[in-house]
């Protein structure tokens, strides 16, 4: 996140805050999976204060994680393709 003023007063850094909150909404891991995974990295937090950030801040990043993200009806680009035609499957590679 941009703004560092929503982090005033907490004793981590912005940057460990922010990729705690992400790996939790992210990959919908548990509070104590966040705690080992940031331990691993050697930042001790526990598991109740990953709970306090996701609580405040999650609603934030989740909303600019739906804004970042497409919206329906936006275009895909494929490069091979298989169907099926009478019973026979075609492949058709297409150059982009």
């Amino acid at each position: 996140m941009k703004n560092t003023k929503m982090y005033a007063g907490y004793r981590y850094p912005p940057q460990v805050i922010s990729h705690a909150v992400w790996l939790y909404h992210r990959f919908t891991l548990s509070f104590r999976d966040v705690e080992e995974l940031l331990a691993a990295r050697g930042i001790s937090v526990s598991y109740e204060t990953v709970r306090n950030w996701c609580i405040k801040f999650g609603n934030q990043y989740c909303s600019q994680i739906r804004k970042k993200g497409g919206q329906l009806g936006d275009l895909w680009y494929l490069d091979e393709v298989f169907i099926k035609i009478k019973g026979v499957l075609l492949y058709e590679h297409i150059k982009v």
